[in-house]
């Protein structure tokens, strides 16, 4: 029987970082009442045992009671309305699937609720692995939601903007291995949360496409986009990608470097799970320091200036002619749909 530190003996200071939707009550939110009470008891600094393993007996460097069936069972549910994590405690791996139709979209409610569900299954020690795929049809993520940058508060797009630099330092920096599923098209956001993986599987579908493409909505890539890309595919790839906006297909993806692997689409969460096999047969303690090492400076960039890039960011997303470009693009959208 295991218990969940729930994060109340956290500074309340470190508790706002990692969830700043919780602690706002003015976002209005459109929740499902266990994630409002989730919430409501972060808030309060209830304790949280109980509410966690009716939902999921996944957490972080703590520890959560598993019920009796779930126990037996030994595979534990997590899902909220945009979320869907199933744990099994018998290989230690989980697969979290992105739910939010159409798209994928990372809007602030979607970044909260994954960034809360990484940190759970952060928090449980047995919990070794995360494959991170798409329930939605022919696309793992299509980026950014662009109405939460257009004609929004500056108050509201600096809390938009924290939680896309949470979900990233969350994933980039987690101790888990960590897979991504690459079961449809994934551009701007979606190709900066593939990046942050450890291993990239992309359906073989030339019909599906993968970069990062701000350049093409007038927006600009920040540096740790830029540097998650030049990590991944070194600085003169990443250079071109970045200027050009360029979305590459899952063949061109694969011969840059972007994605490890393509496989049918029918096959790619069993590859998924076969290749976790492997990383899972190295120490944790060996992987996960040598993963630090690699990635620590890039960590640090971001961390040591996340207010001011925040800063950056609302001065920029505000500016009239860049609002200009955003609604222009989302009545393109609505002219495609239509």
């Amino acid at each position: 029987m295991r218990r969940i530190s729930d994060g109340c003996n956290w500074p309340k200071r470190r508790r706002r970082k990692l969830f700043p939707a919780v602690f706002n009550p003015e976002l209005n939110l459109s929740l499902s009442q266990d994630e409002m009470a989730l919430r409501a008891a972060l808030r309060n600094k209830c304790v949280l045992s109980g509410l966690l393993s009716q939902r999921s007996s996944c957490s972080s460097h703590g520890r959560v009671f598993a019920s009796p069936v779930l126990a037996a069972q030994r595979r534990n549910n997590s899902t909220s309305p945009k979320i869907d994590v199933d744990f099994d405690q018998s290989t230690g791996v989980a697969v979290m699937r992105l739910q939010s139709p159409p798209v994928n979209s990372l809007s602030l409610e979607f970044l909260t609720e994954l960034c809360i569900g990484v940190e759970k299954l952060e928090m449980d020690k047995s919990c070794r692995g995360l494959i991170i795929t798409s329930s939605q049809p022919k696309v793992f993520s299509a980026g950014l939601d662009i109405t939460e940058m257009y004609g929004k508060s500056p108050e509201r797009c600096g809390e938009f903007w924290r939680a896309v630099q949470e979900m990233w330092l969350k994933l980039y920096g987690s101790n888990m291995i960590t897979i991504a599923a690459i079961n449809g098209s994934s551009p701007a956001g979606g190709c900066l949360m593939s990046m942050t993986c450890d291993y990239r599987i992309m359906a073989d579908n030339p019909r599906y496409s993968i970069g990062l493409n701000e350049t093409q909505l007038g927006i600009v890539a920040p540096f740790w986009f830029m540097d998650t890309m030049k990590n991944t595919l070194g600085h003169r790839t990443t250079e071109v990608a970045l200027q050009l906006g360029l979305l590459y297909n899952p063949s061109e993806a694969l011969k840059i470097g972007l994605v490890d692997q393509l496989v049918p689409e029918d096959q790619i969460l069993t590859t998924a799970k076969q290749t976790m096999t492997k990383w899972l047969a190295i120490p944790d303690h060996a992987r996960a320091i040598t993963k630090s090492m690699m990635r620590k400076p890039t960590i640090d960039k971001l961390t040591s200036n996340r207010e001011a890039d925040i800063k950056y960011f609302v001065n920029f997303i505000t500016k009239d002619s860049i609002q200009k470009s955003l609604g222009m693009y989302m009545e393109m959208l609505k002219k495609r749909r239509g």
